[in-house]
């Protein structure tokens, strides 16, 4: 399994013949390397309906027919733009033939603006994403705070290689995503959501240096591990 970052919240994954897209935000997203109109994948996860998780999905997964899976409202409204979509719930695990997916819970908000009409459009709770195949497993943490939680996600999954917002003022701050490390017991983590814009502003080294050595890795947009 390969997995490769590619700026603000993007994850990619290849595995099992497939690739996988986490909160594809490409357009107006100034850390990424990917290019929307370009971009290939055959799966596309979703943790929450912000447009800087959603991005460019529509017109991503319509062009690779992919296929969509978000919680049970942000799918009804994606199915709705014409794309192909599966619907969970948090709590709720299916495998599919590129691997196995369960929805956490996360402490956020979740919504889609449509700012000519001035309308905010639930899209059900907010998510993290627990990822499996091969033999390994990812966590993708979403948009979050901490939460006690937390523990119980990390003692009940071997977790090879998690991603942890640490941008602060929207999610958990470097110092709350420390305690997150400690509590998910996650062989490395990778620090995501911050710099972007800038009341995110964050120096990730800073964050590593508050792990255990070895835990915590920076990577650049289009830089990877594998699994």
């Amino acid at each position: 399994m390969k997995v490769t970052y590619h700026g603000h919240s993007v994850v990619k994954i290849e595995t099992l013949g497939k690739i996988i897209l986490i909160d594809p935000f490409i357009t107006g997203n100034a850390n990424t390397d990917l290019d929307a109109s370009t971009v290939k994948t055959d799966v596309i996860l979703l943790t929450h309906g912000h447009g800087d998780h959603v991005g460019d999905t529509v017109e991503i997964a319509k062009r690779n027919n992919a296929l969509v899976i978000a919680s049970a409202e942000l799918a009804d409204l994606l199915g709705w733009e014409g794309v192909r979509t599966h619907a969970m719930s948090i709590g709720g695990a299916y495998t599919f033939d590129f691997g196995k997916v369960k929805l956490t819970q996360a402490f956020h908000s979740s919504s889609h603006v449509y700012k000519e009409t001035k309308t905010i459009i639930y899209t059900g709770m907010p998510t993290g994403i627990l990822f499996s195949a091969e033999g390994k497993t990812l966590f993708h943490a979403g948009d979050t705070g901490l939460f006690y939680d937390m523990k119980v996600i990390g003692e009940r999954n071997a977790i090879d290689l998690a991603f942890l917002p640490i941008g602060d003022n929207h999610t958990m701050g470097p110092e709350d995503a420390a305690v997150a490390t400690e509590w998910l017991q996650a062989k490395q983590v990778v620090p995501i959501h911050f710099n972007t814009f800038p009341f995110i502003k964050q120096d990730p080294h800073f964050f590593v240096s508050l792990l255990p050595t070895g835990v915590g890795v920076v990577l650049e947009a289009g830089e990877g591990i594998e699994l």
